[in-house]
């Protein structure tokens, strides 16, 4: 029996959390499509990377957000998280259940992955989410016909939360990894991180034209407002929405990033776990 959500008002805001700056990436799409929607991003920069964090772990900080974002009434909670999507999804659908709708960053991806024509498709990724499978058994129990070969690239959030975007050192990273002989048919690349498009320029300089980057953030954001829309529950409001920035440690890089996609006005505020 599907969820009822005829209790939830259009008004209610977006929670949306990660563990850094990445699921910025998310939010900044989610706005870009939903402009009048109120929003609150909870940064977990005190624990990241989660990627090297173990399941209880992160199940646990999962979890905390997740209360979080239901005391400030959210109307649905993006895990804009590939680790935390793939350690604790269920376990954030078990806790919210009908007080709102849980979206993630995996599932919309690997739908719409698998029913495009490419036969081999390479996904980059924490170790956490590498070791869950996650990507690959989601592709191929829609389509048992595409192989994806999975890659940890460990290196890359913890370089990207340290602000070496487009820099000499990510260059050699991404050299590093993206050379690795398990990358070397791919047709397709999803950026299974949501730090990751942050590097997608770089990224598609190594490849050129061979292989397709996806762009999971867009994705998930224009199924987010399917979604919402089916329940009848984008704003209607014609004014810009708010959005509330919140963050377990206040970094200079995460200041830096967020500034840059939703303006100088916007405050950061500490909120212990």
């Amino acid at each position: 029996m599907k969820p009822d959500y005829s209790h939830l008002s259009s008004s209610q805001p977006i929670g949306i959390f990660d563990s850094g700056v990445g699921g910025l990436t998310v939010a900044k799409e989610i706005k870009r499509l939903m402009p009048h929607e109120n929003f609150i991003y909870f940064g977990d920069t005190a624990h990241l990377p989660y990627g090297e964090k173990s399941r209880e772990a992160i199940i646990g900080f999962s979890l905390k957000i997740t209360q979080f974002l239901l005391e400030n009434n959210c109307k649905a909670i993006v895990i804009a998280c590939n680790t935390a999507t793939a350690n604790a999804l269920q376990e954030v659908k078990e806790l919210v259940g009908n007080q709102a709708l849980v979206f993630d960053v995996i599932n919309p991806v690997a739908e719409k992955v698998a029913f495009e024509i490419h036969q081999n498709v390479g996904v980059i990724a924490t170790k956490a989410t590498v070791n869950s499978g996650l990507y690959r058994k989601s592709i191929r129990k829609l389509n048992k016909y595409i192989q994806v070969d999975e890659l940890a690239t460990p290196l890359l959030v913890p370089a990207i939360e340290e602000g070496f975007v487009n820099h000499p050192i990510t260059h050699a990273i991404i050299y590093n990894y993206l050379s690795d002989k398990k990358l070397k048919d791919i047709e397709t690349l999803i950026l299974g991180c949501t730090h990751y498009p942050l590097l997608i320029e770089e990224i598609k300089k190594y490849y050129g034209t061979r292989v397709r980057v996806i762009d999971s953030p867009k994705i998930v954001a224009s199924y987010v407002r399917d979604i919402l829309s089916k329940n009848d529950l984008l704003n209607t409001q014609h004014e810009e929405g708010n959005t509330d920035f919140y963050l377990s440690d206040i970094t200079k890089n995460f200041e830096k990033i967020s500034k840059k996609f939703f303006g100088n006005k916007i405050s950061l505020e500490l909120k212990k776990l």
